[in-house]
């Protein structure tokens, strides 16, 4: 099999595991044990895409979202309403005290990050004037 196939292969085997939308784990389970007892050549390729694919979608439907301060029940709540409402039900919702963001949030839902931070702020300011790092001494010509 080709890496083209193999791909195309673990895309089709991955939306089998599908119901309604939503990974069923127990699908995933017997492919991978099907995939396992065959012991066809290509077996193992196909067995890492399928991974990747697992892996992608798990980070696809969790979200992190960092606080400076500690949030607030209400707070949580209309996070996880709004992060829902763009991204599906169903997403997991990890919230995380982070004082080094000095003031501000940071969000990130599989590889979208909404950071509004004003770490990120300083650090994008610190950018614009040739300063490489504003997290630690800088070195002198």
């Amino acid at each position: 099999m080709t890496g083209k196939q193999v791909a195309q292969n673990a895309k089709k085997l991955f939306r089998l595991c599908l119901v309604s939308g939503r990974l069923d784990p127990g699908r995933a389970h017997q492919a991978v044990e099907m995939l396992v007892a065959r012991r066809r050549r290509g077996s193992l390729r196909l067995l890492r895409q399928f991974r990747r694919l697992l892996k992608l979608h798990e980070q696809q439907r969790s979200a992190r979202v960092e606080c400076a301060v500690p949030a607030t029940p209400d707070l949580e709540r209309s996070l996880r309403h709004r992060i829902e409402s763009l991204y599906g039900a169903g997403i997991s919702t990890v919230f995380a005290h982070n004082p080094q963001l000095i003031g501000g949030m940071r969000i990130q839902v599989g590889c979208d990050v909404f950071d509004a931070s004003i770490l990120n702020g300083l650090t994008a300011l610190g950018t614009s004037f040739g300063v490489g790092s504003t997290n630690g001494p800088r070195g002198r010509s």
